[in-house]
């Protein structure tokens, strides 16, 4: 059983950057394909970026690309999210998830019916 912990969140201007931490226990790290999604008030949840084991492969949401990078350390069990450039439309609570399958091996690395754990969640807030 993965526990995943993120931490990070806060509020900041528009233009300016945070980076998200998301911290797991209670599994081999180095073999979950991790993740991050997003859910602003009133909305679904949304997928973000993911993440292979290795950290050889990367998927992102469109409006995120060249803004958003995720990274991974496995020595530290420890999944990032660096967001530069933040825009109001970035506001939500930020979710960690992992799976314990390759990245490359999900029908759907981009819904979050695949994904297996969840973290709690760390609010951004971008003000204009």
């Amino acid at each position: 059983q993965v526990q995943l912990v993120e931490s990070g969140g806060g509020l900041v201007q528009a233009g300016g950057s945070l980076r998200l931490s998301c911290a797991a226990s209670g599994g081999t790290f180095s073999s979950y394909a991790m993740g991050w999604f997003r859910q602003a008030p009133g909305k679904e949840r949304d997928f973000v970026a993911a993440i292979s084991w290795s950290g050889g492969t990367a998927y992102y949401l469109d409006s995120v690309k060249g803004r958003f990078t995720i990274s991974r350390d496995n020595a530290k069990d420890t999944v990032y999210l660096q967001m530069n450039s933040l825009k109001p439309e970035d506001t939500a609570v930020y979710y960690c998830a992992a799976v314990n399958l390759p990245l490359t091996a999900m029908k759907l690395p981009r819904s979050q019916v695949g994904w297996g754990y969840w973290g709690q969640g760390t609010q951004v807030s971008v003000s204009s």
